[in-house]
């Protein structure tokens, strides 16, 4: 497996099949770790084609298995980057850590995805009009 990530927060390794694995520590590492899962099953119930999907949660390890959702973005403008945070409000969530480095290229589709999902808010859903 490769390190791909090693903060005071987390530690991310990438494995050769394309698994990512997201290990929490340091301040408030359970309430991270609940958000994450908690966001991330949202945005896979309303169908977000632009996040990982999450593969395994477990608890007692503060540890989460997520897919691969591209590369890291080295340049994107302004514009663009607050297009795509933008982007996931349509599907209930603000990500609330908008800054570049959580935004990938997956060049399968050739679409801009968002990861690390830790400080996000889920939206209070609003009434059909």
């Amino acid at each position: 497996m490769l390190k791909v990530k090693d903060t005071l927060r987390a530690t991310v390794h990438l494995s050769f099949d394309g698994r990512v694995f997201k290990a929490y520590h340091g301040p408030k590492a359970q309430e991270r770790f609940e958000n994450e899962v908690r966001v991330l099953r949202h945005l896979e119930a309303r169908k977000c084609p632009f996040v990982p999907r999450l593969l395994e949660a477990h608890p007692e390890e503060l540890r989460i298995v997520t897919t691969n959702c591209g590369g890291r973005v080295e340049r994107l403008d302004e514009n663009r980057t607050k297009e795509i945070f933008g982007d996931l409000e349509q599907f209930g969530v603000r990500h609330d850590d908008p800054d570049m480095r959580n935004v990938t290229y997956r060049f399968s589709d050739g679409r801009f995805c968002l990861i690390d999902f830790e400080f996000a808010t889920i939206l209070p859903a609003t009434p059909a009009t």
